[in-house]
């Protein structure tokens, strides 16, 4: 079994929409249809929250993180400069244990990962 699709239950697509067609492309996703990104193993699905949910709930926004592997520093340096010109918040940059890590945060605070495993 593999991992096919994830699907991320947004508050916002007019807020969330630019967040994640600026940061999958420079993580390998392709836009394949309207709010759908895939890299040729895994698709990734944003979709409007219902009214009224709370978090995690079935039709509200969540999920805790999605985590991506960087090649090296200097590709998790490209996208964090990449986010950063296009005027998204950018954390600073973590080092845990021997791994190095930016967790991004969209615009409902639903993080992703990009880490550089050493």
């Amino acid at each position: 079994m593999k991992l096919d699709h994830v699907v991320i239950m947004v508050r916002s697509l007019d807020q969330s929409l630019p967040w994640y067609s600026t940061i999958l492309p420079l993580l390998g996703f392709d836009k394949t249809r309207d709010h759908v990104w895939y890299d040729g193993g895994v698709a990734i699905d944003l979709k409007k929250a219902r009214s009224g949910t709370a978090d995690y709930e079935r039709y509200g926004p969540g999920l805790n993180h999605l985590g991506f592997t960087a090649p090296n520093e200097a590709a998790l340096d490209r996208v964090r400069e990449a986010m950063a010109v296009a005027g998204f918040e950018v954390p600073d940059k973590q080092r845990l244990g021997t791994e190095i890590a930016t967790f991004f945060k969209d615009p409902d605070g639903m993080r992703l990962e990009l880490t550089v495993y050493g």
